[in-house]
Formats: structure tokens, C-alpha cells, sequence
């Protein structure tokens, strides 16, 4: 079964100079065991808002706008695809994810089972 972990993150709330080196490092040391445990298939940080373009569809009109999108607090900041045996292996080693970023972040992950296309 494989997941996709959305990381949601409030750009009002992100700790001064982003993630700090001692996160990253615990982080580089989650994602290798994730790795090693064949869990991890993908994962990366997103670039802000002010660099994307939202393109919309509703109802036989096509908007396209770039970023920034003030409108919105909470923005996509991440996202991991993981292989695991059960929905439960994988909220699991999302809690290890979130847990590693320590007190100061505030994140929101929405963790959503990839639907297998049958071949």
C-alpha cells in the first residue's frame, strides 16, 4: 500500500531561517531509515508560494494565478510517498516525521492511501 503525506504548513508561523541544521540532520537520519526499511519511495520540500501558479477549472472556465496566494494562511510545504504494509505503519512513521521538527513548527500532515490503478 502506498501513502502520500501532504505536509501543511501556516506561512505565518514558520521559525525564523526555516529549519535549523540540527533539523535537517535528524531529518537526513529519519529519511535514511525510512530508506533502509524500503518505507520511503519519494519525498522533497516545495518551493513558496510566491514562486507557484495555481491553475483552476470551474465549470468550463480556466483561471490561472501566480503566488504569492495571500488569500490562504496554510500552504503545501511537502509532501512523502511512502510504501507500508497497513495505514497504520504509516500514520506511525508520519508521527516520527512530524515529532522530529520539535516544539517550535506548527504542521498539519494529510495522509491519503494512493489509489492503485489495476493494469
Amino acid at each position: 500500500m502506498r501513502f502520500m503525506s501532504l505536509i501543511r504548513i501556516n506561512e505565518d508561523n514558520v521559525p525564523e531561517g526555516g529549519p535549523s541544521p540540527e533539523l535537517m540532520e535528524e531529518m537526513g537520519k529519519l529519511i535514511e531509515e525510512m530508506t533502509k526499511a524500503g518505507v520511503m519511495l519519494d519525498t522533497g520540500g516545495l518551493r513558496p508560494t510566491s514562486e507557484g501558479t495555481r491553475l483552476r477549472w470551474n465549470h468550463g472556465e480556466l483561471t490561472v494565478t501566480d503566488g504569492p496566494f495571500t488569500e490562504t494562511k496554510e500552504f503545501i510545504g511537502g509532501y512523502a510517498i511512502v510504501q507500508a504494509k497497513s495505514k497504520e505503519e504509516a500514520i506511525e512513521w508520519t508521527k516520527r516525521f512530524l515529532k522530529v521538527h520539535g516544539d517550535e513548527w506548527d504542521l498539519t500532515c494529510e495522509l491519503r492511501q494512493v489509489e492503485e490503478a489495476e493494469l
